[in-house]
């Protein structure tokens, strides 16, 4: 009897061993695979209710399931670091219109408009963040900066994450309370080659912090833009909304599926395919389509050959891919800006 259960154990001890081998390898063909399908392709554009449409991205097309992971870098916020930021709520006394575009809100902000390029680099959650201060310094203090992805990157080290290897957005905001960020000028983005060409593989490491600019008439100090909050907005959509229309572009990070990959117009929907990873963007307005479906309006890191020019639309209100769950943002602060007006106005050099 003790010799037919030793046996029995042995057996189930056999099967889950080549259970897990099977599994291991059916993971690893699936991240050497394609990312870009013909099926998927087929799947969407032939399914009516999809509401978008899908395409062989060229941006993607020498991508691996794996590589094109490995650019999706929000990591899952720890619940503890969740303690004590502030929730922010808009009261629904404020009158919105049916469309916003902070483009056209504010024409006078350049860096609203761009549209940049992540690269080999899981460094979305920082694109995201620099991005929308740098439209906030513009709104808020009437300066068109661009600020450093690239610091941000380098420099935040484990309180934000792992660098190119993915970090938390949250972080990154109070990152930019504590410590500053330069402009890119100072600091420039290391991956200049972007995705565009051929063979593009995300196989570079996240950049060493320098704490220099890279012209030395600059000094890394008086370069450094602050935030002086950071805060999550409330999932409630009018929030959300609100806190555009009255403070400029905010970061979001919701949860990629292949099917995404392929997006290239309309509002998109999770329709097929599995999980990718979390992806950070910025969020610029909303609307409503001419069939009447609400909509959020979002700028990707993924250069102009990607989406609609860069941007891409995806549902408002249903919380699609957790889009309204984690929204963070914070107020540009005046740190360092007294201080470069005092010394123009003393006749300083303010560059040594």
């Amino acid at each position: 009897m003790a010799t037919t259960r030793f046996f029995a154990a042995l057996l189930l001890l056999a099967i889950s061993v080549f259970h897990l081998e099977v599994t291991a390898e059916d993971a690893k063909l699936k991240l050497n695979s394609r990312i870009l399908q013909d099926s998927i392709v087929k799947e969407i554009n032939e399914n009516k209710d999809a509401g978008w449409q899908a395409a062989m991205n060229p941006q993607f097309s020498n991508y691996t399931v794996g590589q094109f992971k490995h650019l999706l870098g929000v990591k899952p916020t720890p619940k503890k670091e969740l303690r004590g930021v502030p929730v922010v709520s808009h009261s629904k006394s404020l009158k919105l219109p049916k469309e916003f575009d902070a483009r056209t809100a504010w024409p006078q902000c350049a860096t609203i408009g761009r549209i940049l390029d992540q690269g080999h680099c899981g460094s979305c959650w920082a694109f995201g963040a620099v991005e929308s201060l740098s439209d906030r310094f513009c709104i808020h203090f009437g300066m068109n900066i661009s600020l450093s992805a690239n610091d941000l990157l380098a420099c935040c080290g484990f309180l934000c994450g792992d660098g190119c290897n993915g970090g938390y957005p949250l972080n990154a905001w109070r990152y930019f309370v504590s410590h500053g960020v330069v402009t890119e000028e100072c600091d420039p983005y290391f991956d200049d080659i972007g995705c565009s060409h051929p063979g593009c593989e995300p196989g570079y490491p996240t950049p060493k912090c320098q704490r220099k600019c890279v012209n030395k008439n600059q000094l890394w100090r008086d370069s450094k833009h602050y935030s002086v909050s950071a805060y999550r907005i409330s999932s409630d959509p009018y929030s959300i909304m609100s806190e555009v229309y009255e403070n400029g572009p905010v970061e979001v990070s919701f949860t990629v599926y292949e099917d995404f990959a392929h997006y290239k117009s309309g509002i998109y929907k999770h329709i097929t395919g599995d999980v990718m990873g979390g992806h950070a963007v910025k969020l610029i307005g909303w609307g409503t389509s001419d069939d009447g479906e609400d909509y959020w309006l979002i700028a990707n890191q993924w250069n102009r050959g990607w989406g609609e020019d860069g941007y891409f639309k995806i549902a408002r209100g249903t919380n699609e891919c957790g889009i309204e769950d984690d929204v963070v943002a914070g107020l540009p602060s005046t740190k360092n800006l007294i201080k470069e007006v005092t010394m123009e106005d003393s006749g300083e050099d303010v560059s040594a």
